[in-house]
């Protein structure tokens, strides 16, 4: 009698591929797939900004259908990260969407806001025959965000959770904004893979640093700041004497401010410059913005909370760390439009950060003409955004279809950003056990190709560079 044949051993599972489709080569419309035999994982789903041809991308369908996405893990709440979400809702994606509680809290906020931004700027197109488009659309809509709201599926900091059979993800705290977690995932095949999200900077003044690099075989690193340094103190002194000149020639102050985490940065620095003298009490200070309203509730019932997030001198302090008395809210419409007729000297703290929409538009077209008055770029301004042209000395600026004339004075802080720069990236990766290979994303060229020559100079990790729409084997 023959010997039976012995059964074959089972296939060894085949490498993880990992796919670049957005956030390569540009700060905004961050998405990257990982996809093995079991899971399919898209790790943020943010919305492309900026350029043009940038925003058309957002038009596009997913090189991936999006039904065949297991699940989505998103690392914070600003729209380049979560804003393409509600997209990929209509297009048919139904599994979780992984992150921690307080980001499905603020990504709500954000979502709405973008959704109600999106459907104001069709009407205004389609009532005064701005677009090229007939008739113009939103990209979605509210429904589509209330849909997609119901698949937020909120994770602990630091705890690892199981995807699916074989996949365990585990958010650590990322220090950026409130929420904000850098992902590690732990793949059937036992491989890891990280990705950083935006990285926090140790010197966030509300914020407790990022929970430090602790290892995996790919890394996927943010490099907004990846050629430059950031010098707090000295964007201290030179805000404090933006405030400090355009009050006393009258002028109003304008500040661009991403709703999300800026804005309370802001709001802090007001509160401490009213304490020292410089922003007098008799100047109102207004916060024109529903989003970064309901964003500032969220912070507050962090710190109400007692989130592990925060820094101790904040829990300390309580809700006046975040309030510069007397400032005024504005909610409603009407509340804006009485802002927008305000004479100086005066502070307005208004959405959105980069310019691209907002309310922020209306003080601009309305402030930026007279010399007497100062718009402060507080953070990163991405190539191709209002913010940046004005960064770059544009002497027009095009907004609801015609040029307004920039006579404001333009004073750029970007040290106030919440990103890491690339010193302290360098630190945050330090230490650990170097990866088989580090990507560099989420960056514009330059920024990207040199924190990348940095790593392999001083750390001696393979780091690369990728192209948009490239896919590689995670090994």
């Amino acid at each position: 009698m023959s010997e039976a044949a012995p059964n074959p051993a089972p296939a060894a599972p085949r490498p993880a591929l990992l796919s670049f489709l957005g956030g390569v080569g540009t700060v905004t419309g961050s998405k990257f797939l990982i996809e093995s035999d079991h899971a399919r994982i898209l790790v943020d789903c943010g919305l492309f900004q900026g350029f043009a041809n940038l925003r058309r991308r957002n038009w596009e369908r997913l090189a991936r259908d999006a039904a065949d996405i297991h699940a989505v893990v998103v690392t914070h709440a600003h729209l380049d990260h979560c804003g393409y979400l509600p997209r990929l809702v209509r297009h048919g994606f139904r599994g979780p969407i992984l992150t921690s509680a307080h980001t499905a809290r603020l990504a709500a906020i954000v979502l709405r806001d973008s959704a109600h931004l999106q459907m104001e700027a069709a009407r205004h197109a389609n009532d005064h025959g701005w677009s090229k488009h007939r008739p113009a659309r939103p990209l979605y809509d509210d429904s589509d965000v209330e849909k997609t709201i119901t698949f937020f599926d909120p994770v602990p900091l630091g705890t690892e959770v199981e995807i699916m059979a074989g996949t365990q993800l585990t958010l650590q705290h990322g220090g950026h904004i409130l929420g904000s977690a850098w992902a590690r995932l732990t793949l059937e095949d036992g491989h890891t893979w990280a990705a950083s999200g935006d990285l926090g900077r140790p010197g966030h003044p509300l914020l407790l640093p990022p929970e430090p690099f602790s290892g995996a075989d790919v890394l996927l690193m943010e490099s907004t700041y990846g050629d430059r340094r950031h010098d707090q103190e000295s964007a201290r002194s030179e805000f404090s004497s933006v405030i400090a000149r355009t009050l006393a020639r009258g002028g109003i102050v304008v500040v661009p401010a991403f709703a999300i985490d800026r804005t309370e940065v802001v709001l802090h620095e007001l509160t401490r410059l009213r304490d020292t003298g410089v922003l007098p009490r008799s100047v109102p200070v207004y916060v024109d913005s529903p989003m970064a309203l309901a964003a500032l509730d969220v912070y507050r019932s962090a710190v109400h909370e007692r989130s592990p997030e925060l820094r101790p001198e904040i829990l300390s302090q309580g809700e006046a760390a975040l309030s510069p008395e007397p400032f005024l809210a504005a909610r409603t419409v009407q509340e804006s439009i009485e802002i927008n007729e305000a004479h100086g000297p005066a502070v307005i703290v208004s959405s959105a950060g980069m310019a691209t929409g907002g309310r922020v538009l209306h003080h601009l077209h309305r402030l930026l003409p007279d010399p007497r008055n100062t718009v402060v770029i507080v953070g990163f301004a991405a190539a191709g955004t209002r913010a940046r042209d004005l960064v770059d000395g544009a002497r027009v600026l095009k907004m609801f279809g015609e040029y307004v004339p920039v006579r404001a004075e333009v004073a750029d802080v970007p040290h106030f950003s919440a990103h890491a720069d690339s010193d302290q990236i360098l630190d945050w990766l330090r230490g650990a056990p170097p990866p088989h290979t580090t990507y560099l994303v989420h960056g514009e060229e330059e920024a990207s190709a040199a924190l990348r020559d940095r790593i392999d100079h001083e750390l001696g990790w393979t780091a690369v560079v990728p192209r948009s729409g490239e896919a590689v084997l995670v090994r």
